[in-house]
């Protein structure tokens, strides 16, 4: 019995060439679709916890202290954009008059499923929020704060130097 292999016509090769291509332009396209998404949900984050720092500032200003967890916590309620803002920790508790002006004082861990953008955190440092001596003042409008964008790790190590004891053990409560 002689065996011949069956080969592809045309037709069937041209079919398999289109559902190679249209499978990849759908890969790419969703590969696309999810960094762009990621990049304007961690665009959106940003502003919400700038709008935050603003809010910080112009509070310490009015009352010459960070304001407590509850009140930043109401003030998230009402930031715009604040569902993709996350979780938000704020460390207002451990800041006294002594602090030092680059002490953390709120992240927000963001996760990433995209493949241009890792997993970090927003961070807000107390040196945002503060006022200069000269004006003793805050005019209330938006200024420019800025909030860093830490890689994981390098965050991770930053906060364990800053956190005492009893803050740390409190956090696992």
């Amino acid at each position: 019995m002689n065996y011949e292999p069956r080969t592809m016509n045309r037709r069937q090769k041209a079919i398999l060439a289109e559902i190679i291509i249209v499978l990849l332009i759908t890969i790419v396209a969703v590969v696309t679709i999810l960094n762009v998404r990621d990049y304007f949900n961690r665009r959106a984050a940003k502003f919400a916890m700038m709008v935050l720092g603003n809010r910080i500032k112009s509070y310490r200003a009015k009352q010459g202290s960070v304001p407590s967890k509850s009140w930043v916590e109401n003030q998230k309620e009402t930031l715009p954009g604040n569902d993709r803002l996350g979780e938000l920790q704020y460390r207002g508790m451990w800041v006294d008059f002594e602090s030092d002006p680059n002490e953390i004082l709120c992240f927000s861990e963001k996760k990433s499923r995209s493949i241009i953008f890792n997993d970090g955190y927003l961070v807000l440092r107390l040196k945002e929020v503060l006022i200069p001596a000269a004006t003793a003042e805050h005019s209330g409008r938006d200024t420019n704060i800025n909030i860093q964008w830490m890689e994981k790790q390098e965050f991770e190590d930053l906060l364990a130097q800053q956190q005492s004891p009893m803050e740390i053990e409190m956090q696992y409560k």
